[in-house]
């Protein structure tokens, strides 16, 4: 089974209510009936066309009358994320609205297919240590709901503890003893080159008792440029299946779709809000 198809099976089982304030877009409309059909979700929809129909469904989240939105097909990222922090706000000791990643990839390391977070590499430009933080935080608490195993986190870079300096390199080390402050049961390393936080033998070799490189499932990114940039050549070169960004630390679960997006993508994405919605009814 897919990740995607183990998603749709665990969405499944909540069957959350998720909006989807553009209904008239044929993409949505479709993605919806597919929805519907194979009882993923409870699909709440809300026309296009009608004047503020962004907000009331960003209203219906707050209220409670629904249990997620996904929206993007036809409303730009600002558009979208403005609506959230508006209509919802962040999540309480969260300052930082950030995204995800969820990369599914071929097997590099002898355990099969896998689901690797890429974060942030949707929202967040320049991220200093405290944000670094709040982005990986956020990454491993909707991993543990949308993927369902136990994070590890490497903190990226171009040096491998220590192998080089510089201000980039120092604001990772930074973020990295703050996150083990805040997060002691989180087995997370950096700064780690990529090859050492993803590759075995190389984490053997640069980074010696490591309890997250050569293992790691969170990458996190020191820019928004590395990011992004990472995600679309794994995507293109390795043939990734990329599923974002996933909006993170907002107070309910709100997705931006791509205005490129295809009804197979709104479908994964309303699955994903399904389950960032957590537990069951």
């Amino acid at each position: 089974m897919t990740f995607t198809e183990r998603l749709a099976a665990r969405a499944r089982r909540l069957r959350r209510r998720i909006a989807f304030p553009e209904g008239d877009d044929p993409r949505v409309a479709k993605a919806v009936a597919v929805l519907g059909r194979r009882e993923i979700v409870e699909p709440v929809v809300v026309r296009a066309g009608e004047e503020g129909t962004l907000a009331r469904a960003v209203a219906m989240l707050a209220g409670g009358r629904v249990d997620g939105v996904v929206v993007g097909a036809v409303h730009t990222s600002a558009e979208v994320i403005r609506a959230g922090l508006d209509g919802v706000g962040l999540r309480p000791g969260v300052r930082t609205l950030s995204s995800s990643f969820f990369m599914e990839v071929n097997d590099f390391r002898g355990r099969g297919t896998e689901v690797l977070t890429f974060t942030d590499a949707g929202v967040v430009p320049e991220p200093g240590p405290r944000r670094l933080v709040e982005i990986a935080r956020e990454a491993v608490r909707v991993r543990r709901l949308v993927v369902g195993d136990e994070p590890r986190v490497a903190f990226l870079s171009y040096s491998t503890l220590g192998s080089a300096g510089g201000r980039c390199v120092e604001r990772v080390r930074e973020a990295v003893r703050r996150f083990r402050a805040a997060c002691p049961e989180v087995p997370a390393d950096g700064e780690l080159q990529a090859d050492a936080a993803l590759i075995p033998g190389v984490a053997a070799a640069k980074a010696p008792g490591s309890e997250a490189a050569g293992r790691a499932n969170v990458l996190v990114f020191p820019s928004l440029d590395a990011g992004n940039i990472a995600y679309k050549l794994v995507e293109r070169l390795a043939g990734a299946t990329a599923l974002g960004p996933i909006l993170q630390g907002l107070s309910a679960p709100l997705n931006d779709l791509s205005r490129g997006a295809s009804v197979a993508d709104i479908t994964h994405v309303a699955a994903i809000t399904a389950l960032m919605a957590g537990g069951d009814r």
